[in-house]
């Protein structure tokens, strides 16, 4: 199984919240937004209007001390929930309610055939921030209201707009989420709980964590009553571009206490734009299963 490495598989991309309905643009971002709340507000509403996605994205992920790039194509359906990706030529497909939940993936090499495979199983997850599942940008508006909530009363403190800065030639506002706070703390595991389930309820990142616990080797491997590290938010510090017309960030970069620990670039974003069926099967003329 030594195709799917950290060069090959990228089955993330640390979401990038995504665009509104093409109709409505220039009716809701007429002017510009100097009020950081009003603007996490408006980026949660294109959340919300989000049907489909088509975008190359650049990323790079720390691990194990390293910072790896990858890069991938991909489309994008919220509901129900489709998802292809082309990874240099490794091919993965997830549709909602098929496949017994598996991602249906052309490796394009060794062992020169399709397989099916669980997108939290360890092949998959191999030196992955992120699965299939965090696509999209649900994710991160996830973790932003649950920060929001966390410091009710103080959102210009924590949350602030920086200014504006060109991407791709495309304007955008510069967003800074800061916690100064930011560090490691012990966290006794509860019944029935694994690293996935621990990080989603506090929103924080489950392969940070598992990387900052040498002792455990996988997501799934603590018990309960075990005394484990985790952090006490997602991030230090994210930096994102939100374009100006879309409000979406076309860029996400996201700090913790040793420095950058991911990056997230978007290119040729398309928003709401028609995606045909037969482009979330395999039998789709452009893809090779």
């Amino acid at each position: 199984m030594k195709f799917i490495t950290r060069h090959t598989l990228l089955l993330f991309a640390f979401v990038c919240i995504s665009g509104i309905f093409v109709s409505f643009i220039s009716f809701r971002n007429s002017g510009n937004i100097e009020d950081n709340r009003e603007l996490i507000d408006k980026i949660f509403q294109s959340v919300k209007d989000l049907k489909t996605l088509r975008y190359s994205l650049q990323c790079n992920e720390r691990i194990k001390g390293n910072m790896f790039h990858s890069e991938s194509k991909v489309k994008l359906q919220t509901s129900p929930r489709k998802l292809y990706l082309n990874i240099k030529g490794i091919e993965v497909l997830w549709i909602q309610g098929t496949n017994n939940g598996e991602a249906l993936i052309n490796p394009n090499s060794f062992p020169y055939i399709d397989l099916n495979l669980d997108p939290y199983g360890a092949i998959m997850r191999k030196d992955q921030h992120h699965t299939v599942h965090e696509m999209g940008f649900l994710y991160l508006q996830d973790i932003l209201e649950y920060d929001l909530k966390k410091v009710e009363g103080s959102v210009d403190k924590y949350f602030k707009i920086l200014g504006e800065e060109m991407y791709e030639n495309r304007p955008c506002y510069k967003l800074s989420v800061t916690y100064p706070s930011f560090a490691f703390m012990p966290y006794t595991v509860k019944k029935g709980e694994n690293l996935v389930t621990i990080s989603r309820r506090l929103r924080i990142s489950e392969y940070m964590v598992l990387e900052n616990n040498p002792k455990i080797s996988n997501y799934n491997d603590v018990k309960e009553g075990q005394v484990i590290q985790i952090p006490n938010a997602y991030a230090k510090l994210t930096l994102l571009l939100i374009d100006k017309e879309y409000l979406l960030p076309l860029s996400t970069k996201v700090y913790d206490d040793k420095g950058v620990y991911e990056t997230y670039d978007y290119h040729g974003l398309q928003v709401n734009t028609a995606i045909a069926p037969e482009e979330f099967t395999k039998k789709y003329k452009d893809y090779h299963f």
